[in-house]
């Protein structure tokens, strides 16, 4: 889970575990302290009323690309050796279509979730219970089901800047101005909900 780390010999292996744990830690309390546990933020991304988890998804992914790509350049570390899976779009794009489903139903994701039910949620609780139905019905009914899904829409291992035909560089520039643009309409689009609220429903949503 540290990418090329390991296989450059910058961290020992055995430190895997223990360095996961911390991270988790450290991941779930920031997912709480930046409010991530209250399924009202979490919906409002799709009813338009709340942009937090949009602004801080673009964050991560500019912060996770410059990183990368400078210490690449640097010769710190060597992107190449970072793992990702092969990509299968339909299968993805389905994938994505049920999970987005469940975060609007729900109220959380997978890592929310369990943010949430470290606090005594209840709600997130019985979300968890969902997950690991999902999870086993989906384990049974993979040959019967799924198995062809799975394999749908094979690209091989390919990233977007190679799937456009251009270099990394120029794909992390315009990545880095549409998380800028996408920061800015969402703010008005958030903005025009407020202006739609009472007083009482924007501290009840946390706006």
């Amino acid at each position: 889970m540290i990418g090329p780390l390991y296989p450059q010999g910058l961290l020992n292996p055995e430190y895997n575990l223990l360095i996961g744990f911390l991270i988790g830690i450290g991941f779930g309390f920031l997912l709480e302290a930046a409010g991530f546990t209250n399924t009202r933020k979490l919906a409002g991304v799709f009813y338009g009323y709340d942009a937090t988890v949009i602004k801080v998804f673009f964050t991560a992914a500019v912060t996770a690309l410059l990183g990368l790509f400078i210490m690449h350049n640097m010769g710190i570390i060597d992107v190449t050796l970072t793992f990702y899976p092969k990509t299968f779009w339909i299968a993805t794009l389905i994938g994505g279509a049920i999970m987005g489903l469940g975060f609007i139903i729900g109220g959380f994701c997978p890592g929310t979730s369990l943010s949430a039910a470290a606090t005594g949620k209840i709600d997130a609780w019985v979300f968890i219970g969902g997950v690991m139905l999902g999870i086993f019905g989906f384990i049974f009914t993979y040959e019967s089901l799924w198995e062809k899904l799975r394999g749908m829409g094979k690209m091989g291992k390919v990233d977007i800047a190679q799937w456009l035909g251009i270099r990394e560089g120029i794909f992390i520039f315009l990545f880095v101005l549409l998380s800028v643009a996408s920061f800015y309409v969402f703010q008005k689009w958030q903005d025009a909900w407020k202006n739609k609220l009472s007083k009482e429903d924007i501290d009840e949503l946390g706006l």
